[in-house]
């Protein structure tokens, strides 16, 4: 997508063949800053750390460091400890273990010496496929927001809210929520975005930074705010991401997704999650008891990024001293407020039957 008249990705590999370079998030919105990764271990610390975050992009990341972890040892020992120091990152996010299976399994079968021009190919695919998927779903999903501007007074904006951000910074290009927002922005129509501001992280600070670059009009709002706005009739639908989508359609999102859905389906509002088919976790049915929740440090509560009045990023603590800090980064939404899921492949019920419909060639993920 384009900040500045310039198009990026999120990840790609520098002209040297092998370095792979990421925006790294968390200085947006503030700074735009290139991170080189020249090893696993710090595409490791990317992705634990969130100068990557989302699913999709989690995964291709972790693609990219099996990749540079060939390239500093082909060995089978050496790619076992690679898989095993990948898939600890983050805990949630299912596109990681499903990217790092896919790529253990091809590598495993790949003569020593193609191991790292093999492990870059395969990356390089997942990451193109991503932006595939990605457009898909806007494609998809759009048809949601015609209906819906249809039906609209002339010159009325269709009003869309949004948790987290689940735009191209969350994948490599277009994002998934935020994908049919950009689609319909492009055909035409008169859309209005109510951002969450998503905290603690404040990752709706990325979504406004996004749809600013594009001139999309939004409105950045306290998370509490939705509910609110649902209740006077100034939100039309809401989509959201998922980090891991259960074999019933339940989903695991940035947390808050189901206080949302619970407001929407109080006051009738559509409510869809957007998500490419690697998201979806067959292995898992009830979400609420089998998907594990991470829990990341207190200091991402307690403390706020900002910048200071001389200009200079910095962090400001906001609780009292010695407080204790409960950070749990996601929620699980039940399939029963879910009016539809947004797929590469269409829109479907969130359903186990509908589910097993659109994707029966997915259903026996293969493992490492």
């Amino acid at each position: 997508m384009n900040i500045n008249g310039k198009h990026y990705r999120t990840v790609w590999v520098a002209e040297n063949g092998y370095t792979v370079e990421i925006l790294d998030q968390t200085k947006l919105p503030f700074e735009l800053e290139v991170i080189q990764l020249t090893s696993m271990k710090l595409a490791a610390t990317a992705i634990r750390e969130m100068w990557v975050r989302g699913a999709p992009l989690i995964g291709v990341v972790a693609a990219y460091g099996m990749a540079l972890g060939m390239k500093e040892d082909q060995s089978d020992e050496h790619l076992q400890a690679c898989y095993n120091v990948l898939i600890e990152t983050r805990p949630t996010a299912i596109n990681l273990k499903w990217a790092l299976d896919r790529t253990f399994k091809v590598i495993k079968k790949t003569p020593i010496e193609q191991r790292q021009s093999i492990a870059y190919l395969l990356a390089a695919e997942i990451a193109d496929e991503d932006v595939k998927l990605c457009e898909s779903i806007g494609e998809h999903g759009l048809e949601i927001i015609k209906e819906i501007a249809a039906k609209k007074a002339v010159g009325e904006p269709v009003n869309i809210l949004t948790h987290c951000n689940a735009g191209w910074l969350a994948t490599v290009d277009w994002g998934t929520a935020i994908s049919p927002i950009y689609k319909a922005h492009e055909a035409g129509i008169n859309v209005h975005v109510w951002v969450d501001e998503t905290r603690p992280r404040n990752q709706g600070l990325l979504t406004s930074f996004e749809l600013g670059s594009h001139g999309v009009p939004h409105t950045l709002i306290a998370d509490n705010v939705g509910g609110h706005l649902m209740q006077h009739g100034e939100v039309d639908l809401c989509i959201v991401g998922t980090d891991r989508t259960t074999a019933k359609g339940d989903v695991c999102n940035k947390i808050g997704t189901y206080l949302k859905a619970l407001a929407a389906k109080d006051n009738n509002v559509p409510f869809y999650v957007a998500l490419p088919s690697p998201t979806i976790d067959f292995t898992v049915y009830d979400g609420v008891k089998e998907i594990p929740i991470e829990q990341r440090s207190g200091e991402e509560q307690s403390h706020v990024f900002g910048i200071d009045p001389d200009g200079k990023r910095s962090w400001v603590n906001t609780a009292p001293k010695g407080t204790k800090c409960g950070n749990y980064a996601f929620d699980v939404t039940p399939s029963k407020y879910i009016t539809g899921l947004i797929t590469e492949r269409g829109i479907c019920d969130a359903t186990e039957e509908a589910l097993s419909a659109m994707f029966a060639d997915l259903k026996e993920p293969e493992m490492a």
